[in-house]
């Protein structure tokens, strides 16, 4: 199970959003490049990057810093944020982006996101963002009528390597991960599913590497490892041996 630290973007700086509130954003380092390097000390292979202000413009906003990020980080990045059109999708694998993440775009135009995945082999990962069990969209800011299994199942045999499942109720509240909807999800598709939202420590990373078996490939954690409540080594170790 690979455990991805998260470096989400707003002007140009790493924060964390408390619920996906932009209002409510923690300001942790100004050098996104530097962060990304202390996570490849630390033994992260795979590093998640959001484009927080992306997400909410419809277009790249933070491209310079995920750019140095990129060039920074020695192992995968994997980018969201804002990305709606094809020439974002090549733009973004031309310049060494491992995968993207496509949210808003996978509810109102999956014809798009289809011929991604087919053109982008592996590349491709659907965010299922939830709230109170619909898709939430626009940087969380709307929700929809569409339920995440419903939506999730759109995409199956479509060629997306990940559906990226977030709760956003807990994100960044540290309330823990809400395993029980992840491992739902991750049941009723046959499309692997990387856990988000809520991480709050080393029990969280055990109970879903426990659950690696049902389709979880992996988990992403972002403010517990920045208040120093969960040291990234030890979790990268916990879930490799998943």
């Amino acid at each position: 199970m690979i455990v991805f630290p998260a470096i989400d973007l707003k002007g140009g700086k790493v924060v964390r959003l408390a619920e996906g509130d932009m209002a409510r954003a923690t300001v942790y380092a100004d050098d996104p490049a530097a962060q990304a390097l202390l996570f490849a000390e630390a033994g992260a292979e795979h590093l998640h990057v959001v484009d927080l202000d992306g997400a909410f413009a419809g277009e790249a906003r933070n491209r310079e810093a995920v750019e140095r990020v990129v060039a920074a980080f020695p192992g995968h990045v994997q980018l969201g944020g804002g990305i709606r059109a094809r020439a974002d999708v090549d733009g973004w694998f031309e310049r060494g982006v491992a995968r993207l993440v496509i949210g808003t775009a996978a509810l109102k135009d999956p014809e798009f996101v289809k011929a991604a995945a087919r053109d982008w082999e592996g590349g491709i990962v659907v965010a299922v963002d939830a709230k109170g069990g619909m898709v939430a969209t626009d940087g969380w800011a709307e929700t929809s009528d569409m339920t995440v299994v419903d939506l999730a199942r759109r995409f199956e045999d479509a060629g997306v390597a990940a559906l990226l499942f977030t709760d956003v109720g807990r994100d960044g509240m540290l309330k823990g991960c809400n395993i029980e909807a992840t491992v739902d999800l991750a049941r009723s598709v046959d499309i692997p599913v990387i856990a988000s939202g809520g991480v709050k420590g080393i029990a969280d990373i055990r109970m879903l590497a426990l659950q690696a078996d049902q389709g979880i490939e992996g988990v992403i954690c972002g403010r517990a490892i920045y208040d120093g409540r969960l040291d990234l080594a030890t979790a990268i170790a916990l879930g490799a041996g998943a």
